[in-house]
């Protein structure tokens, strides 16, 4: 089943960005995991709270790919890097409708 990490971002420091985007982009093709979207152009258009600087929409093939890229040796001094430089909030999603 696809599975879908919702990201939201905002940078409290910048030095960590330019050293985690080479490996972080290199580490989600490793697992099969596809960007949808990285962008800071969005709008709030419903609710209320904090706005963050980026939204980050990725695709992975299955839960366990999405899984297997958090947790890579690799990527772990560069998610402690942009975990504390920025404030993150990370949802990972299943892609199908309970609803329907």
């Amino acid at each position: 089943m696809t599975y879908y990490s919702v990201l939201a971002v905002t940078p409290t420091a910048e030095d960590w960005i330019p050293g985690y985007l080479p490996v972080a982009n290199a580490l989600v093709a490793k697992h099969g995991g596809k960007y949808l979207a990285r962008t800071a152009n969005h709008e709030r258009i419903e609710g209320e709270g904090d706005l963050a600087t980026l939204r980050i929409i990725l695709e992975w093939p299955s839960k366990a790919a999405a899984l297997a890229f958090m947790s890579d040796p690799e990527y772990a001094t560069h998610l402690r890097a942009r975990t504390a430089g920025s404030v993150s909030h990370h949802f990972l999603i299943d892609g199908k409708d309970d609803l329907a």
